[in-house]
């Protein structure tokens, strides 16, 4: 029975979701940029979509020197298309970058190929994994999530901003730098929404802030905690049990003093 072909390296379960969440968003980044959106939520967006082609060669350049035989994973396993899908546009303004943008379609293998590692045998492995280490994947996705929040709420608060002529958010680095305090629940208020959809998008980010840092103080908390505790437990256990031998052994010493004691009782 042929298997199916997998990348020759293998990579843990929490690295193939990431791989996994982020190629799905890069998808979504590059519908989203081919709607009618203001320039500084198109930088934004252009921004994010560099910097996940920048992971996506990262990601390939592993694969490729991981493989024993390279020339099967560029071909057979079609890494040829994970790096067309990786290669940064330099702007969607001019029309290179446009027809650039459509390399974005090759992603559509990798989404493929981790979805299919994700499935069957290694579906279970995955749910096992989390089941063992579920500290070590709430720290991973509470992280994980906070990088989806800040992507989508600083995108929606640019398109909401700019469009504003008394708005203090005006590009992609004030959108962001807004998040950024906001999530953290810091709050300088040096920036801050004046629209609707601006100031609608602002309460999912504090929502989601407070929430963001009550499980990582948690998860901390638990970490810090929880593991002198399981330590200490472990700690009495470490001498190894007598064997059958050893027990025999010992029985058969006390019989043997039994037996003298009883033969002096007798003889005196």
């Amino acid at each position: 029975m042929t298997q199916e072909t997998a990348p020759t390296r293998q990579h843990s379960n929490a690295y193939n979701i990431f791989i996994l969440v982020l190629t799905i968003l890069s998808l979504a980044v590059m519908v989203v940029m081919l709607l009618p959106l203001s320039e500084a939520t198109l930088q934004l967006l252009s921004v994010y979509d560099n910097l996940i082609c920048v992971i996506f060669l990262i990601d390939f350049a592993l694969n490729l020197f991981g493989a024993p035989k390279k020339s099967d994973y560029f071909i057979k396993e079609r890494g040829w298309l994970d790096l067309l899908g990786s290669i940064p546009s330099l702007g969607w303004a001019t029309n290179a970058g446009k027809y650039m943008g459509l390399f974005r379609l090759a992603r559509l293998s990798r989404l493929a190929r981790i979805a299919r590692l994700l499935q069957g045998e290694n579906k279970k492995s995955l749910v096992k994994d989390v089941l063992e280490n579920r500290s070590r994947y709430a720290m991973f996705i509470t992280i994980l999530l906070t990088i989806l929040v800040l992507t989508v709420a600083s995108v929606l608060v640019v398109q909401f901003e700019s469009k504003s002529p008394d708005a203090n958010i005006k590009s992609g680095g004030d959108s962001l730098w807004y998040s950024i305090v906001t999530i953290t629940t810091v709050g300088y208020g040096d920036r801050y929404p004046v629209t609707t959809g601006g100031r609608i998008t602002a309460m999912f980010i504090m929502f989601m802030g407070v929430g963001i840092i009550g499980a990582l103080a948690s998860i901390l908390a638990s970490l810090l905690v929880g593991g002198a505790p399981a330590e200490e437990e472990e700690a009495p256990n470490t001498a190894p049990a007598p064997t059958v031998e050893q027990e025999l052994a010992t029985i058969k010493n006390e019989l043997a003093e039994m037996r003298q004691l009883l033969e002096k009782i007798s003889s005196s």
